[in-house]
């Protein structure tokens, strides 16, 4: 496990230089925010097709987010700290033992201690150093991303966060350009910061890691409607992936219709684009027929095309995406699970795979149009086939429900209630049929 003491030394110097400007530090503090986020999860996750343990697992998290102004001047600096800390309520089983031995197995929620038993507590402290000038703002730090290409996952009771720096800049009207560079994750479920890896090569005793994420791109409004992007990623001795995106909303005389494509093309990198370095362990996922010298290679190109019709409160849509290469759709994968900028990213699986295909279905209401304000409901399906395996092609499908509804007014507005259940079946070779359902109450107080 690495864990990078930079990160709190350029923080920390930023801070000194912050409070030496003592006259002009009235922005630092009178823009300050804070919010006190609340948490409670509870996971169940069901093997069907087993006679073995499922996972359940039972939690309060509690997140302070705390975001300063920035010093006077035409260079402001400024100083955010995100403090996270998880309680275990319930989470029985072991790790260690056999899977017909116990109940059922812990490690999706809370991180575990070396007997296989889950933590009872769990927490981590996050630093980011900023600095602002015209419009442009330097990070770095603690870092939560939400870009194509590298998205921070917040699917648990804690956040996932990066650590790094980011540059982002909006000098140009209807541009946003931004850059960085991430070095280390700290999981959903870890107070450990480690290394970055993808699918293939992130086993934590016998994979291969790399402490170099480069990201750039660029967000084109080119008008109230219609937004281009260009994004590229690039992890050391890896993979590099470029991402093209299109998004479209049309006002029509009756409802509006939504258009989203996206395309990424990916490609090997340094240790994984020779046989050498994959003979040491810098390998992907996806299927290579026998005798293949390119195997284990990055390969993968993905594109798809969504479109949603809404109307009165309801949302229908549909979409396709397809698959080519040899190798799974590579992104940044420690093993303790990812958000992909897919739009087959489902509850449990994200459809993926080399050489597959799959059409989705989904549908939304929002129960404000009759009178039931913050009850949404949605439904989602998807259906995949044609993935790449020996013998015959495979096939998965996912079905995900959810509801929400958030408390409108009175003592406890603002509090979230939300229900997610997901049940998928496959037949690939050792595939497990799940049925999954988390339950989450959400609050958030600010406190300046």
């Amino acid at each position: 496990m690495n864990k990078s003491t930079l990160t709190l030394a350029v923080t920390a110097a930023i801070l000194g230089q912050t409070l030496s400007q003592q006259a002009s530090a009235a922005g630092f503090f009178e823009d300050s925010k804070a919010t006190l986020s609340m948490r409670n999860f509870y996971y169940n996750q069901d093997i069907r097709n087993e006679d073995r343990a499922g996972s359940e697992e039972w939690g309060q998290g509690f997140v302070l987010d705390y975001q300063s102004g920035f010093t006077e001047g035409p260079v402001g600096f400024g100083l955010d700290l995100l403090g996270s800390y998880g309680l275990r309520l319930d989470a029985g089983g072991d790790a260690d033992k056999s899977l017909t031995e116990v109940d059922r197995v812990p490690g999706q929620v809370f991180p575990l201690e070396s007997n296989g038993k889950a933590k009872r507590d769990f927490g981590r402290l996050g630093v980011t150093g900023k600095m602002r000038f015209s419009q442009t703002l330097v990070q770095y730090g603690t870092l939560r991303p939400r870009l194509p290409v590298v998205i921070a996952n917040d699917g648990r009771l804690l956040p996932q966060t990066y650590e790094g720096g980011q540059v982002t800049v909006n000098e140009l009207k209807d541009f946003t350009f931004i850059a960085g560079k991430l070095e280390h994750s700290t999981e959903r479920n870890s107070s450990n910061s480690d290394s970055l890896s993808i699918e293939g090569s992130n086993n934590a005793k016998t994979g291969q890691f790399s402490n170099e994420f480069y990201y750039g791109g660029v967000d084109y409004k080119v008008n109230k409607d219609l937004l281009l992007q260009y994004y590229y990623g690039n992890l050391r001795d890896f993979y590099k992936q470029h991402f093209l995106g299109l998004t479209h909303n049309w006002a029509l005389p009756v409802g509006a219709l939504k258009t989203d494509l996206r395309y990424f093309d990916s490609d090997s990198d340094g240790e994984n684009a020779s046989a050498s370095g994959r003979a040491e362990g810098y390998r992907a996922n996806g299927y290579w027929g026998a005798g293949s010298s390119n195997r284990f290679e990055v390969d993968n190109r993905v594109w798809s095309a969504m479109f949603t019709y809404s109307l009165s409160g309801h949302s229908l849509g549909a979409g396709y995406q397809k698959i080519t290469g040899n190798s799974d759709f590579p992104h940044l994968n420690q093993g303790a699970g990812r958000v992909l900028y897919l739009i087959t990213d489902a509850q449990v699986h994200k459809f993926h795979n080399a050489g597959e295909n799959t059409w989705v279905v989904k549908y939304a209401y929002d129960f404000a149009k009759v009178g039931v304000p913050g009850l949404k409901a949605g439904l989602n399906y998807f259906s995949g086939d044609d993935i790449d395996a020996d013998g015959s092609d495979r096939r998965e499908w996912e079905r995900d429900f959810r509801l929400d509804y958030t408390v409108q007014d009175g003592m406890f507005k603002g509090l979230g209630l939300t229900w997610m259940s997901a049940m998928w079946r496959g037949n690939d070779v050792n595939q497990r049929d799940v049925d999954e359902n988390r339950l989450i109450v959400n609050y958030s107080i600010p406190l300046l």
